[in-house]
């Protein structure tokens, strides 16, 4: 664990965790300290940072788009995290620029409505929406690859899933980071990782999840990805923290998918915080995590002959 990682969990500890072990939750305290951004990257040179966010847009959000993009130029659909009440692509540029670059792919983050002035299945019928536009567009999917963060990363999942029950054409695979993937707050980490995780208490994780799900049962596979019957699903690439309180909920989706015959590569880091990618460019972690990223997006849209047997790492 370098010492950049340990400063970044130090002020987690410190300056976040408290927040999650209150009552509570302040929706609007929270979208107020991420809209701050007391950083935010630069654009990288060369590349252009097209903003969409118009009344009359019918896709919201923001591409980021390379130097001479062609045909083989991978395109990236990505969902920030937030719990799906918070958090917005501003918020997570560090993590979409660090990934976009380093895959040199055409990367649309999607502004999709949050809870609890929209509660589920608004997230997911954004998310549909922006993948059958891209699709609509002329985008080839199996040039695209979903990822996400968090309730991102369980949106993309849970994308996955409504895109194969309707029978729509599937993209060539997934990126989750740290996914939430049950909103039932059921897996044995909430409870054993709680305290040793330092940004979410245990029972944060239930809190958030009713401001989402309004009615909507928590095992519904649509909301919690890891109740879903995952067959058929293209290649999955996930990365969890040891400590996380949802590190369960990656390791249930990695072996319900590989039980379903589908490929994953789980990888799980020691010691590191939840979403620790997002603190590109400052801690080494971060940066070897989306390069190990990058490069499946790199195989999953490239000529290839076989995909490769389903693995589990501990990096």
């Amino acid at each position: 664990m370098s010492w950049q990682s340990a400063l970044a969990c130090w002020y987690l500890r410190r300056q976040f965790r408290p927040a999650t072990q209150k009552t509570e939750i302040n929706v609007e305290a929270a979208r107020a300290l991420t809209a701050k951004r007391a950083w935010s990257p630069k654009v990288p040179s060369g590349w252009r940072l097209r903003e969409q966010y118009g009344a009359a847009e019918t896709l919201r959000g923001e591409w980021l788009e390379p130097p001479g993009t062609g045909d083989g130029t991978p395109t990236i659909l990505y969902f920030h995290g937030g719990g799906y009440y918070f958090c917005s692509p501003q918020s997570h540029r560090s993590l979409v620029f660090g990934l976009a670059t380093r895959a040199r792919a055409s990367t649309f983050s999607l502004d999709y409505r949050l809870a609890p002035e929209a509660p589920f299945p608004a997230a997911l019928d954004d998310a549909l929406a922006a993948y059958r536009k891209l699709l609509a567009d002329g985008t080839p999917p199996q040039s695209i690859v979903l990822a996400g963060d968090s309730a991102g990363g369980g949106l993309a999942l849970a994308t996955l899933v409504a895109l194969r029950d309707a029978g729509d054409l599937l993209p060539a695979g997934a990126v989750l980071f740290s996914p939430w993937t049950d909103l039932g707050a059921s897996g044995a980490s909430i409870r054993i990782n709680d305290g040793a995780d330092p940004m979410f208490s245990g029972r944060a994780i239930g809190r958030a999840a009713r401001l989402y799900l309004g009615d909507t049962p928590a095992t519904h596979p649509y909301a919690s990805p890891v109740y879903a019957d995952l067959h058929g699903l293209p290649p999955l690439f996930i990365q969890a923290g040891s400590t996380e309180v949802l590190l369960d909920d990656s390791r249930r989706v990695a072996e319900t998918a590989r039980t379903a015959g589908v490929w994953v590569e789980l990888q799980v880091w020691p010691n590191m915080p939840h979403v620790w990618q997002i603190f590109t460019p400052f801690i080494p972690e971060a940066r070897r995590a989306l390069d190990g990223a990058a490069a499946f997006v790199r195989e999953m849209t490239g000529p290839r002959s076989a995909q490769p047997s389903s693995a589990m790492s501990m990096v």
